[in-house]
């Protein structure tokens, strides 16, 4: 379009130009005869300024109804645009829509098709712990060593657990326990856990049968060695890890409390006796930051008072004390019993024990740590005021992986005038007793 606006504009121009060479020519041709012509050539020119202004006006005219075609040209291109535009939007959402075909196809399928029964191991966890030991052991009686004196690999425990939740409130637990009995040589499987729990708030939780006492597993988790060694009420056959009974625990809204109470039959989770009543232990704790203290206790029978059996004259009692600070870093910790009648509620006679325990350990890497602990006990205080049991373990642990830890440990037990039963057996003699063992303890978790 331009370009024929410039070709009409160009022979406008050319008109122009003619008309005024016309204009000019004429003069000079008939100059001689200017006067006689004048009146000619005046309506000639008039003529030809007609034609020029005519011409002008058709210039102008085809150059505004090319200037509009232009407009509408312009405006259905703009409009064809638009129309592409919308039909390519058009076309990326039919393009999505398909796309979502297959989704849509599989969700209508997937409720079409019958959801299997939920099953019990949808909600079911098995977990598992194992402790073990390679050592070289050295016990001596008045000076003479005895069995079980020797090298060797032990298996000391091995615990699978099953936990089954049936809903937010109800959950199971068995724990087998596979142990192996020095006395008789055989290694035998026992159920140490067994129950049922009703969760009805962080504060209040019931369980019905064999499940974790209130002391000794609280102090297991502070200490933090448990492979190692029993802690000390544990390793001085002082308490039970487990028993059979009623349990209520839970923790205090604030987060700072925590309580356990147990009504059970007293023999522990090995001997579920039938007798004339119940033992009961206790246990109340706080955390403030680094600082953990606890108190506890445990009054009963021990599971001696049955039917037919011998008469138990005496109650067995026990006050807990435990202390702990620890960081990233390091802990320290201390524990203290204090016992009457314990080893004498089916005798006449009266007696008292007591103990503590120190431990601590020093973390070098999140991986490898140091370790000690040292026990004081004094079995008899009334009966036998001169037996003391003296025992302590030092060594590094190296933790590999989060389920294993491998520890090089040596330590020593000394039972002096008399003999004291342990978890690493009967210890002293007439005058002393020595129990001394270095090697290398592990555990596996999962």
């Amino acid at each position: 379009m331009t370009k024929k606006m410039s070709l009409l504009a160009g022979v406008a121009v050319g008109v122009f130009l003619a008309a005024g060479t016309a204009a000019q020519a004429a003069p000079k041709a008939h100059k001689v005869h200017k006067a006689h012509h004048a009146h000619a050539m005046s309506a000639v020119e008039a003529k030809q300024a007609a034609e020029i202004d005519q011409l002008k006006a058709q210039v102008e005219s085809l150059s505004e109804r090319l200037l509009a075609t232009e407009q509408q040209q312009q405006q259905v291109q703009q409009q064809a645009a638009a129309a592409q535009a919308a039909a390519q939007t058009a076309q990326q959402q039919v393009a999505n829509e398909v796309q979502t075909i297959p989704g849509v196809v599989n969700t209508e399928v997937a409720r079409a098709v019958p959801k299997p029964k939920p099953s019990w191991a949808d909600n079911t966890a098995v977990s598992g712990r194992m402790y073990f030991d390679l050592t070289n052991l050295e016990q001596k009686k008045d000076g003479a060593k005895v069995a079980p004196s020797g090298v060797g690999f032990d298996i000391k425990r091995f615990y699978i657990g099953i936990d089954h939740k049936f809903n937010d409130t109800w959950s199971a637990n068995v724990t087998t326990d596979v142990a192996y009995v020095s006395n008789d040589g055989l290694t035998q499987v026992y159920i140490k856990k067994a129950y049922l729990q009703a969760k009805l708030s962080d504060a209040a939780i019931i369980r019905f049968g064999s499940a974790d006492m209130p002391w000794i597993p609280f102090v297991e988790d502070q200490y933090g060695y448990r492979f190692v060694e029993n802690t000390l009420i544990d390793r001085t056959h002082y308490g039970n890890s487990a028993d059979w009974g009623v349990y209520a625990l839970g923790n205090l809204p604030g987060g700072i409390f925590s309580y356990s109470v147990a009504v059970v039959n007293g023999a522990g989770y090995k001997n579920p006796v039938r007798s004339k009543g119940m033992d009961i232990e206790g246990r109340v704790s706080a955390k403030f930051d680094n600082v953990t203290l606890a108190v506890g206790g445990y009054s009963g029978k021990l599971g001696k008072d049955v039917q037919g059996g011998p008469a138990t004259p005496h109650t067995a009692n026990r006050f807990d004390a435990l202390a702990v600070y620890a960081t990233k870093r390091y802990r320290i910790g201390a524990e203290y019993f204090a016992a009457d009648n314990w080893n004498t509620v089916s005798s006449t006679l009266s007696d008292k024990s007591d103990g503590y325990s120190l431990f601590g350990n020093f973390n070098f890497t999140p991986e490898i740590s140091a370790f000690g602990r040292w026990d004081y006990v004094k079995p008899s205080k009334s009966l036998n005021g001169s037996e003391k049991d003296n025992y302590f373990n030092v060594g590094v642990n190296w933790e590999p992986a989060k389920i294993v830890d491998l520890a090089l440990v040596y330590k020593r037990d000394k039972v002096d005038n008399g003999l004291f039963s342990t978890s690493n057996g009967t210890i002293g003699g007439v005058n002393q007793g020595a129990y001394d063992e270095i090697g290398l303890w592990g555990q596996l978790r999962w």
